[in-house]
């Protein structure tokens, strides 16, 4: 019994040193990202947002156009999420999966996400909220990010364009 409970304590830290180099390589794609000129950041109008209230919901939609590699931001909360159009490979803390619409799941909360997108997307989230001003919303939703300093991420994003190149 104790034999069992030391290798799945293992498993358990290998799994967050996993998670760990994942999250830090996405963050530090973002980091390059920032750094190139003409990078869009946001609201934009190549990915441009939608934004709707429910009673104590934010349902946030976000167009994202065929060959776009986005980095998403951190929320705090567990949400569920909807892809309504398109096709789009996801790098995260859980690994690297290719989605095509109509899909739907749950983000867990803290998630950070780096997106490559194959077809023109809508992806939409759902928050729990009272808040209708956006600013209050993100501060409310959003994790606040120190950008840190990719060998993960960037060999996945290689498998995926060589993929859509082909």
């Amino acid at each position: 019994m104790k034999k069992l409970e030391k290798t799945e304590m293992k498993n358990k830290k290998e799994l967050l040193n996993k998670n760990t180099n994942i999250r830090n390589e996405i963050i530090e794609l973002q980091n390059a990202m920032l750094k190139t000129k003409g990078v869009l950041i946001g609201d934009n109008e190549k990915c441009p947002l939608k934004h709707n209230f429910g009673d104590e919901l934010y349902v946030r939609e976000i167009f994202m156009p065929k060959g776009m590699l986005i980095v998403s931001k951190i929320h705090k909360y567990k949400h569920p999420y909807f892809i309504l159009k398109g096709e789009v490979s996801v790098i995260s803390d859980e690994g690297s999966v290719r989605i095509k619409a109509p899909y739907y799941n749950m983000t867990p909360r803290n998630t950070k996400r780096a997106l490559y997108i194959h077809e023109d997307t809508i992806w939409v989230t759902v928050h729990k909220t009272n808040k209708t001003v956006l600013s209050e919303i993100e501060e409310e939703i959003i994790e606040k990010e120190e950008l840190l300093n990719t060998d993960f991420v960037e060999y996945e994003l290689k498998k995926i364009l060589k993929k859509e190149v082909l």
